[in-house]
């Protein structure tokens, strides 16, 4: 490590250089999220329902994940989110609008034991899924 009183010039290009090996600055730098998530640097995004369909969680677990094939309003890009809460898919018909938000996996992948999703929902036609489940509010209509 270069040490003195003109050392700053070499200690800068050396910070540079290892800076490009950190992850989380590549993909700000490249701006990769931008590129690559289909959702872009936004938290939530509003979709519609093109089907529903069942997945196996993966082991050690056993039993069957809900979900809802999505394609997103900004860009027309498909997606599979994962519908949380138990009954919640009895709410949910095809051609609804709906909310979707990153499931918050580490690196944007899936979480846990749920094979390949990225995604949750989190509004059904602009009302909270959670609400829509409890009884406290109805879904409206399309």
């Amino acid at each position: 490590m270069p040490k003195g009183e003109f050392s700053a010039k070499e200690l800068t290009r050396k910070r540079k250089r290892y800076r490009m090996l950190k992850k989380w600055w590549k993909r700000k730098f490249f701006k990769l999220k931008k590129k690559y998530d289909p959702v872009g640097t936004v938290p939530m995004a509003k979709a519609l329902v093109l089907q529903k369909f069942v997945l196996q969680q993966k082991q050690p677990h056993s039993g069957l994940i809900k979900c809802v094939r999505v394609q997103l309003i900004k860009n027309g890009k498909v997606v599979g989110a994962y519908v949380p809460y138990d009954g919640t898919i009895n709410f949910i018909e095809e051609h609804d609008e709906v909310t979707v938000q990153g499931m918050g996996g580490s690196q944007r992948g899936q979480m846990g034991s749920i094979p390949g999703l990225k995604y949750r929902v989190i509004a059904v036609n602009g009302t909270d899924i959670y609400q829509v489940v409890k009884g406290k509010k109805e879904k409206p209509k399309r």
